[in-house]
């Protein structure tokens, strides 16, 4: 008798990432000039946690980040079944922010049942979490510096996160709230961050299977009171914001959100290669922005060719708004002699002479 379906669908679910991570990492390893491990290591039974092929360096680590909840403890589940078919290492890692009495005893608690997977290397890391862009967002930024610097210490080919088809269903909305505009409709990526070291294997599944699978094998899971706290403005669009989209709407939603997150991807994963290769075409011979070649532009391309010319110029791209952007764009579509736009990041556009420059203050 095979496991349960939401396990099975878990446990396919890493797999699938597992096997783009080996060949990722075999296809760097080549052409770093090294032997690429051996296709026969990929076979099923090819060892165990405890036998040989853990410890070879020619085979990718790869890090399960875990809170305790039942998404990442059905994906470290997963992951830890996983790693022993293939030819990768498998350990964990579990952030404290310390925002909760006890959360340190909770970390080592999570660390352990990590460690009894069979996981390694495993740790619990405790981060001081500031107050720049209010809590939910402060929280994101610790913990993701946190992971960023354990997979640098351990040299970890990948991280997976245990993000659902529910929390991109949330993320979508939270950005149509914010106005912010397509890039911030296709929510999170499968894979992100630097060398695509973040993974997500369970967008494409919802809370309920990893849940689900949590009872069928007996994990144990530990509930964030954060998540169920109206002070939140994710909880308070999970308990009270979708439920209502879908008395209104219909059962679906969540799977069209989902959707329209793909697919506004794609769109501006075009539109910004269009803009990468625009953004050559708009400037002089001293690289300086010509505003009558911008105005040429489809307003989302020459709105992107602005972005990009404020990040590199030094605005931070988290403190860098759609409003600003807008008023960047007024110097080429509306010129009426405006003063200079001040940008995050002590960063300013100015038109002179028909040219736009964007540079620090």
């Amino acid at each position: 008798m095979g496991p349960h379906p939401a396990v099975a669908a878990i446990r396919l679910a890493v797999r699938r990432v597992l096997h783009d991570v080996i060949d990722e990492y075999a296809e760097q390893t080549e052409r770093a000039g090294h032997a690429a491990p051996h296709p026969e290591l990929a076979q099923a039974g090819a060892g165990s946690r405890h036998g040989a092929l853990p410890d070879r360096p020619d085979t990718p680590l790869v890090l399960v980040a875990c809170s305790g909840g039942a998404d990442s403890m059905a994906l470290a589940s997963a992951l830890a079944f996983e790693a022993r078919k293939l030819p990768v290492r498998a350990g964990g890692i579990t952030v404290d922010h310390g925002l909760q009495d006890g959360s340190d005893t909770r970390a080592s608690e999570v660390a352990a049942r990590l460690a009894a997977m069979d996981l390694g290397p495993v740790e619990a890391v405790a981060v001081r979490v500031g107050r720049e862009g209010g809590p939910e967002a402060a929280a994101r930024d610790a913990r993701y510096a946190a992971l960023d610097a354990a997979a640098e210490r351990h040299g970890a080919a990948a991280v997976l996160l245990g993000h659902t088809r529910d929390d991109q269903a949330e993320t979508v909305l939270l950005g149509l709230a914010r106005g912010s505009g397509i890039r911030s409709l296709s929510g999170m990526a499968a894979a992100s961050g630097p060398a695509r070291r973040y993974r997500r294997p369970f967008l494409q599944l919802d809370r309920q299977t990893a849940r689900t699978a949590c009872l069928a094998q007996s994990l144990p899971v530990w509930d964030d009171p954060h998540n169920i706290d109206p002070a939140y403005t994710r909880s308070r669009l999970r308990h009270e914001g979708l439920p209502a989209l879908e008395k209104a709407l219909g059962k679906g939603v969540v799977e069209a959100l989902a959707r329209t997150a793909q697919l506004s991807r794609d769109d501006a994963d075009a539109l910004d290669t269009w803009a990468a290769e625009a953004d050559r075409d708009v400037r002089d011979d001293a690289g300086r922005l010509e505003c009558a070649k911008l105005y040429a532009l489809p307003p989302a391309v020459r709105r992107r060719v602005l972005r990009r010319a404020a990040i590199e110029a030094g605005s931070p791209a988290g403190s860098l708004f759609a409003r600003h952007i807008e008023e960047v764009d007024r110097l080429v579509t509306g010129w009426r002699g405006q003063q200079a736009i001040n940008l995050p990041g002590r960063v300013e556009a100015l038109r002179q002479g028909g040219r736009l420059v964007i540079r620090q203050s």
